[in-house]
């Protein structure tokens, strides 16, 4: 997604200087290539030389530095940036570039930018809170070219506790990611997206559950929110990484789930259900640990709320939604059914039996059902997947 991208990273004067490695190292692995402006401070935090190694190209320092006689270097950058990202931003550059200062390579070559300017604060909590600071982060954030970040919150270098944290490699990456990845077909949307597996209590030490790791779901969930939606994400149990920078709202059990379902759904265009729901759950829980006996034990069962079924009864005139299926026999026929059924405009459909499909892979091979028939997705990347499912329920 991020193949051929120009990126420059600016690096100022921050003992946070030395996770820009890490950053750098995501972005050549995913086959960007990497310019770096080092200030004169940051060069006392790190070796331009490290820098270099790892980029792969030659990190600027000075400001009149050239690679020819006709090479205005703070121009040719500024021209060739998909994306500009200063990490860790100081007060001190951030405060230079809301008032228009431009007295080094660094603000030099940021003023004749055009492309987007991600800006990653990194400071002391006590500068992070200061009014001035705050008041040009403001100025910035009113331009429409400027993303700021947030910060973390914790203990710093110095000993000091609160927020001035700057966001980690892998945070950063996944920023950049959703900026450059995809044509921002979805601005102005509000999409809604389940993921997860539910857990129905048994007692306070036994559950019931399944085995979604929520990938597909967060798939989608990212995907979205790079084509430029406002994103949504109800996540119940997962064990896959959870996307940084979305709207999340954790739930528990089928019935948390149709309750925040039902709290968020009507100002939602797309909705995405994603998410493996227990189709039944213990009628009663017990309040304290079932104890084993020398016999067999019975477990009943009730029905629990069918959240897709609700929403096809219940949707907005122009909001579409698609539904997942996963069958271990008949996938076509069931899937067809549960389309109908729950009066949907989509059911993505997968076999749990498919090698490299279904639970827990980073794969999927998808068959999308409409009303107007059927298009079978070949094996590929839930990320490349989610693509396809988003552009699809699009076009139903």
């Amino acid at each position: 997604m991020l193949k051929g991208k120009n990126i420059v990273i600016g690096l100022t004067g921050s003992v946070a200087v030395y996770k820009i490695c890490g950053l750098i190292r995501l972005l050549v692995k995913a086959g960007c290539h990497v310019d770096t402006i080092m200030t004169e401070s940051a060069a006392r935090f790190i070796n331009p030389y490290l820098i270099e190694e790892l980029s792969k190209s030659k990190c600027i320092t000075d400001t009149f530095e050239r690679v020819n006689e006709f090479d205005v270097k703070h121009i040719s950058l500024a021209n060739k940036a998909d994306i500009f990202i200063i990490a860790p931003a100081t007060a001190n550059v951030i405060g230079k570039i809301a008032n228009g200062i431009a007295d080094d390579m660094l603000t030099t070559t940021v003023m004749a930018a055009k492309c987007k300017k991600i800006i990653a604060p990194a400071m002391n909590p006590n500068m992070y809170s200061n009014p001035i600071f705050q008041n040009n982060l403001k100025k910035l954030s009113e331009y429409g070219d400027y993303m700021i970040l947030p910060t973390g919150r914790g203990e710093m270098a110095c000993g000091d506790f609160g927020d001035g944290r700057m966001l980690e490699p892998k945070e950063i990456f996944a920023c950049i990611k959703r900026e450059l990845s995809y044509e921002k077909i979805l601005k102005g949307k509000n999409v809604l997206v389940t993921c997860g597996a539910t857990v129905e209590d048994i007692d306070p030490v036994r559950f019931i559950t399944n085995h979604s790791s929520g990938k597909m779901g967060f798939a989608i969930a990212e995907a979205a929110a790079a084509m430029g939606a406002e994103v949504t994400l109800i996540k119940a149990n997962t064990t896959a990484e959870v996307p940084f920078g979305l709207n999340i709202i954790d739930v528990k059990s089928a019935a948390d789930m149709f309750e925040v379902v039902k709290d968020n759904y009507e100002k939602a265009d797309y909705i995405f259900k994603a998410a493996a729901v227990a189709d039944y759950t213990p009628k009663e829980k017990a309040h304290n640990k079932i104890k084993k006996s020398g016999g067999n034990m019975t477990l009943e069962l009730k029905r629990t709320e069918d959240i897709l079924k609700f929403l096809g009864k219940n949707r907005k005139e122009n909001t579409k939604i698609c539904g997942f299926s996963m069958e271990t026999e008949d996938l076509i026929k069931n899937s067809k059914k549960k389309l109908e059924e729950k009066n949907v405009d989509m059911i993505a459909a997968n076999s749990i039996s498919d090698k490299d499909s279904g639970f827990g892979t980073d794969t999927n091979k998808i068959i999308l059902l409409t009303k107007n028939g059927k298009k079978e997705l070949p094996l590929m990347s839930k990320e490349e997947c989610a693509c396809e499912i988003i552009k699809a329920l699009g076009n139903s």
